[in-house]
């Protein structure tokens, strides 16, 4: 088995698809080591990405998930494709689902605190939660532009690489960029945050 250094050497000069690529490749001949290598790699970006769209106590969870969905996927992945972009289309994928469960879990608890008297309508303690002005921000824009602005502006994903993520034609991805930061802008100013 060959030592970090050696590892590390092969790989100078190598862009970071490229060595994507030939970890890839062995993870397909058996490797597994190579596939702890590209979790090394990406799972940093992949908890930055689900951070900011998940509810904090599913992250870890979250993140196991992408990483057990892209091994099990990893023989039907296209050579062709970007290894990061094929993971955070999954990581994606994943934060849509948790998204639209937890949901239906508000709404089943809505549904039960309706049926339950109550004394006073409580302040939304959700807001009270978040302790950064940017994360409420985030917190109130639709799924969509919160995505478009995690990806391209925190994340500092190529707008086409997003597109190729969100599988939407890049028009679309600039138009909500655009939206998402004119309703962050607004939000900001209404917090009295001056631009």
């Amino acid at each position: 088995m060959p030592t970090k250094v050696s590892q590390d050497s092969q790989f100078n000069g190598k862009s970071e698809n490229e060595i994507d690529n030939y970890l890839v490749q062995r993870c397909l001949r058996g490797d597994t080591q190579s596939y702890k290598q590209l979790y090394y790699r990406h799972e940093q970006r992949v908890r930055s990405i689900l951070y900011q769209l998940c509810h904090p106590s599913c992250l870890d969870d979250v993140v196991q998930e992408v990483f057990l969905r892209a091994w099990k996927g990893l023989p039907k992945f296209r050579q062709t494709a970007k290894f990061s972009t094929w993971l955070y289309r999954i990581t994606w994928n994943l934060a849509a689902d948790e998204r639209h469960a937890a949901m239906q879990r508000q709404t089943q608890l809505q549904s039960l605190s309706e049926k339950t008297p109550t004394q006073q309508e409580a302040p939304n303690i959700l807001n009270l939660h978040y302790q950064d002005l940017v994360q409420r921000g985030l917190a109130n824009l639709s799924f969509d532009h919160r995505t478009i602005l995690v990806l391209h502006d925190l994340e500092e994903v190529p707008q086409k690489e997003v597109a190729e993520i969100l599988d939407i034609p890049i028009g679309t991805v600039k138009s909500r960029l655009f939206h998402a930061r004119a309703a962050m802008r607004q939000f900001l100013q209404q917090q009295g945050v001056q631009l």
